[in-house]
């Protein structure tokens, strides 16, 4: 099957999204350093002189044009395609790190990188071509068609046996409880993102969608959905290791998000055994790779004296607009007591 326009837009815009989102990891880290270096109080500990620091801003104004390209990616493609790319910015926040940083990159990084860029050529060359859509009434039935309102139904009886059984006893024990409401939620999210920027791609072209309840609905979702995943996501951060953390999430939800695509937007019945079979092999092998970049990066953090660490990837987008604003909070406190932790070892040890 070829490789429709729509497909090298979404997947031209995901290639964006994730080099700017990779990159604003790096640019506020030096605004931070900076920022720390300028006034003495770091972001870890309570500091908050990084607001006055224009290399910060810098690194908000990349990640917010990536969150951007990573919206419209989906109006173009499907989450088959644009999802699992967003294994990359880890790429480029590792590469980067390494030149601009000079963090050390292992060479189980580099093979992690490379799984991760062979995974994603493999899903690029077998993805999908969605068939046009002409308006949201479209989309509503999709997401109206039985299947998906079960696997919406099972969605919200998980999350609620989740929230209200499950987190009160062992949420704080088991990584799986407050990770499983972020990519359950995520799931829904990416799906309303879709939808909407659909709906507003639509009307930008002429076909006015607005005037429909339906993408105000969408729209609602949309909220409601990330102000959830965001809110379970910093209990999971606030609670456990962020190396435990990213990887399980990005896996979870990625799985879970080409599930619900696969539902709604049926991306595989068109496309033969063999094609689905590979892009499976695909994920995993992009999935391998991400959870041995992580592996990585926490062996590192925990063996090298001067502490060295790598931005951590905001996980899908969840990446998305759905919680990466609030995972980069927790990366600056994390990566600012690191760097504490390394300038009293120096301040020991000459």
């Amino acid at each position: 099957m070829g490789f429709s326009k729509d497909n090298l837009k979404g997947f031209v815009l995901a290639l964006l999204s994730s080099g700017f989102i990779g990159a604003s990891f790096i640019i506020k880290k030096k605004g931070l350093r900076r920022a720390a270096a300028t006034s003495g109080v770091r972001a870890g500990v309570g500091g908050h002189s990084y607001l006055l620091e224009p290399l910060w801003w810098l690194g908000m104004a990349t990640m917010i044009v990536g969150e951007v390209a990573n919206f419209v990616a989906y109006a173009f493609a499907p989450a088959v395609l644009v999802t699992p790319l967003g294994a990359l910015s880890i790429i480029v926040s590792a590469v980067l790190a390494h030149f601009v940083l000079k963090e050390k990159l292992h060479q189980l990084a580099i093979l992690g990188c490379v799984m991760c860029i062979a995974g994603s050529v493999i899903i690029v060359i077998h993805a999908p071509q969605e068939l046009p859509i002409t308006s949201v009434q479209e989309i509503w039935s999709m997401a109206t068609q039985t299947a998906f309102l079960l696997y919406v139904g099972s969605v919200i009886v998980l999350v609620f046996i989740l929230v209200f059984y499950f987190a009160p006893q062992c949420g704080h024990t088991n990584v799986l409880v407050f990770t499983g409401i972020c990519s359950l939620m995520g799931s829904l999210s990416v799906m309303s993102v879709k939808a909407l920027g659909t709906s507003l791609k639509l009307t930008f072209e002429g076909k006015n969608q607005l005037i429909y309840p339906e993408t105000w609905f969408f729209m609602f979702v949309v909220t409601t959905c990330v102000i959830t995943q965001m809110n379970y996501l910093n209990k999971a951060l606030d609670t456990f290791n962020t190396a435990i953390v990213s990887p399980i999430y990005y896996v979870m939800f990625t799985t879970l998000t080409i599930l619900a695509s696969v539902i709604m937007f049926k991306d595989w019945d068109d496309q033969s055994g063999g094609s689905i079979i590979s892009e499976i092999c695909g994920f995993i092998v992009v999935l391998s790779g991400t959870i041995l970049l992580h592996a990585t990066k926490d062996f590192e953090r925990s063996s090298s004296f001067r502490g060295n660490y790598a931005p951590l990837s905001p996980s899908l987008s969840a990446r998305l607009c759905s919680g990466n604003g609030e995972l980069l909070k927790h990366d600056e406190e994390d990566e600012q007591c690191s760097e504490e932790d390394c300038l009293r070892r120096q301040e020991l040890y000459p």
